[in-house]
C-alpha cells in the first residue's frame, strides 16, 4: 500500500528512535527482566492473532503498545512491540518487509512510546483514578495516533488522500480501539502482581505470562475472526487495496506450518512458535542490554602513573 520514499524514510527514521530506545533501556535503573520481558513479548505476540470482529464486517486486534509499556516500563515496551512486528515480518510474511519501518514507527514508537507517555502524563495529572482506567484511556488514544499516522503515510505516498484515508481509518480503529482498552485493562489487572525479576533463568512469577501466551496461540489463534482488519476494510472501501505476490516469503507465511493439513493444528502451533521465537529473541535482547549497563557501571582502572 505504500509507494515511494515513505518505505525507506519510515524505516530510518525507525531505526534511530530504536537505537535511542535501546540506549535509555540499557541506561535505565529499573528495567525488566530477561524473562519478563520475553513473557510479555510472547504475549503480546499471541494476543495480537486474536482478531475480534467489529461492526460492518470488519475485525480488530491488540496492537499491545501501552499494556507493554505498562508491564515493562516505557523504553522495554517499545522494543517489546519491535521485536513483535519482526517476528511477524520475518517468520510470518505479515505486514511486509518493505513497509516493517513504517509498521514500527506507527505501532511501537507512536503506538507503545507516545501511547505509554500519554498513560504516563494521565497518571499525574489523576493520581485519585487507579491504573485500569487510566491504561483503558491511553490504549484507545494510542490506536487513533498509529491509524492517523497510517493515514498520513498513504497520503504521503500518493496511495491516497489525507481527507479520504483519516476519517475512515479514525471511524473504524475508534471501534477497535474499544476492544484495545477493554484487553488492556482485563490483562494488567491478571498481570500487574508480578514482580520484577533480575535473575536469568525463567522466574516464578513470569510462567503464568508465557502460559497464557501458550494457551492463546495454541488453543485461541485459530478461532479469530477472518473479516478484514480496519486498515485491509478501509483500502477496500476507498479502492487501493491490491493483492500481489510478496517480494519475500517467509517460512511459516500466513501462520501455518507446512507439511500439516489441518488449519486449526497448523495455525495453532505456528502461533505457538511464533511467540517462542519472540519470548527467545526478547530474552536475548534483555540479556544483551543488562550486559551493557553493568558493562558501562564497571569502574575502568587508570594505567597512568
Amino acid at each position: 500500500m505504500l509507494h515511494g520514499a515513505v518505505c525507506p524514510v519510515t524505516a530510518a527514521v525507525s531505526a534511530i528512535g530504536l537505537t535511542a530506545t535501546a540506549a535509555l533501556a540499557a541506561q535505565a535503573r529499573e528495567k525488566a527482566s530477561p524473562a519478563h520481558f520475553g513473557a510479555v513479548t510472547a504475549f503480546i505476540f499471541a494476543a495480537q492473532m486474536l482478531n475480534f470482529p467489529v461492526q460492518n464486517g470488519t475485525s480488530g486486534h491488540l496492537l499491545g503498545g501501552v499494556l507493554a509499556t505498562a508491564l515493562l516500563g516505557l523504553p522495554f515496551g517499545i522494543l517489546s512491540l519491535a521485536l513483535v512486528l519482526a517476528v511477524q515480518s520475518l517468520a510470518f510474511s505479515d505486514g511486509g518487509l518493505a513497509t516493517l519501518g513504517a509498521n514500527v514507527l506507527n505501532m511501537s514508537l507512536i503506538g507503545a512510546g507516545l501511547g505509554g507517555l500519554f498513560a504516563q502524563f494521565l497518571k499525574s495529572r489523576a493520581r485519585n483514578l487507579s491504573n485500569l482506567p487510566v491504561l483503558a484511556l491511553a490504549s484507545w488514544v494510542s490506536v487513533l495516533l498509529a491509524s492517523l499516522a497510517c493515514s498520513a503515510e498513504l497520503a504521503l505516498g500518493g496511495t491516497t488522500s489525507f481527507t479520504e484515508a483519516a476519517p475512515a481509518m479514525l471511524g473504524s480503529h475508534a471501534l477497535i480501539g474499544i476492544g484495545e482498552a477493554l484487553i488492556t485493562a482485563a490483562a494488567f489487572w491478571l498481570f500487574s502482581s508480578l514482580e520484577e525479576n533480575k535473575a536469568h533463568t525463567v522466574p516464578q512469577k513470569a510462567w503464568p505470562v508465557l502460559t497464557a501466551a501458550a494457551l492463546i496461540g495454541l488453543l485461541l489463534s485459530p478461532f479469530a475472526s477472518s473479516y478484514p482488519d480496519g486498515l485491509e476494510w478501509v483500502a477496500a472501501r476507498c479502492h487501493f487495496l491490491h493483492n500481489s505476490a510478496p517480494s519475500f516469503v517467509a517460512p511459516l507465511a500466513n501462520y501455518t506450518v507446512p507439511g500439516i493439513a489441518h488449519p486449526f493444528v497448523s495455525t495453532g502451533l505456528a502461533a505457538l512458535i511464533g511467540a517462542g521465537i519472540c519470548f527467545l529473541a526478547a530474552w536475548v535482547l534483555g540479556q544483551f542490554l543488562q550486559t551493557r549497563k553493568q558493562f558501562a557501571a564497571t569502574p575502568r582502572t587508570s594505567t597512568k602513573r
